[in-house]
């Protein structure tokens, strides 16, 4: 069967901290939501953290945006988490799901939570996390549990499994909604898709490689050898 965009269920958020990346994804009809990270902000030249993220709730008011806290000290995160929640009826805040020492976060996302800020508990590789956190956010408003699938085939595992089991543990709670993190390719967003994983968070650079779903695969080797060829040309190789 030949895939099609148009078939999807999953919801796509736009995933960096270019504000020009962040200003084409908002004009994209396929992006339903936006999430950051201090890596991606600090790689995008970002100084000023609450300027930066202000700015941008004010680009894109209409869909859920999430900003990350940095401190590794759980009361001052608590402190920058209802801060971040301020700044828009959008705004989700990240949690880590530990500190930096390995500590868990869950009482701290439980007394988030428990106060109504809307969370994004992040860099989840375990089910026994997702059960956690998916019992810390049982009593809160609507939530994302963000599950590095991307990463955990990194390790040579294969992600579906655990994701598809990380639903099951979610499904008692229809307000959390259950993020396929760190995709690595196209392929990701079809398996999340087949799923019924929630959400996908996708970079600018896989989603121009969107363009090739569904693509006639005969034509696409055609594609690909005049590339090679081309190439070999513009470089002016001779033997």
């Amino acid at each position: 069967m030949t895939p099609s965009t148009s078939d999807w269920k999953i919801k796509i958020f736009a995933d960096g901290a270019d504000k020009a990346g962040i200003m084409a994804s908002s004009r994209n009809p396929l992006i339903k939501g936006f999430t950051t990270n201090p890596t991606l902000m600090r790689k995008a030249g970002i100084a000023d953290y609450e300027a930066f993220a202000r700015e941008i709730v004010a680009l894109v008011p209409d869909r859920p945006i999430s900003f990350e806290v940095f401190s590794d000290d759980f009361d001052e995160m608590a402190v920058q988490a209802r801060k971040i929640a301020t700044w828009g009826q959008n705004v989700y805040v990240k949690i880590p799901v530990t500190n930096t020492q390995g500590v868990s976060a869950v009482p701290l996302v439980k007394t988030l939570a428990g106060q109504g800020v809307q969370c994004n508990v992040t860099a989840l590789f375990t089910l026994e996390q997702v059960e956690a956190v998916s019992g810390a956010l049982a009593d809160g408003p609507h939530c994302y549990i963000s599950v590095f699938a991307g990463r955990i085939a990194d390790s040579g595992r294969d992600p579906v499994p655990m994701m598809r089991k990380a639903l099951e543990i979610m499904a008692p709670h229809p307000h959390q909604e259950l993020i396929w993190a760190s995709p690595r390719e196209v392929l990701n967003i079809v398996q999340a898709d087949e799923i019924g994983c929630h959400v996908i968070t996708v970079t600018n650079d896989l989603l121009a490689k969107l363009g090739s779903i569904g693509k006639d695969l005969e034509k696409f080797s055609l594609e690909t050898v005049q590339m090679f060829r081309n190439d070999a040309v513009a470089a002016g190789f001779s033997l």
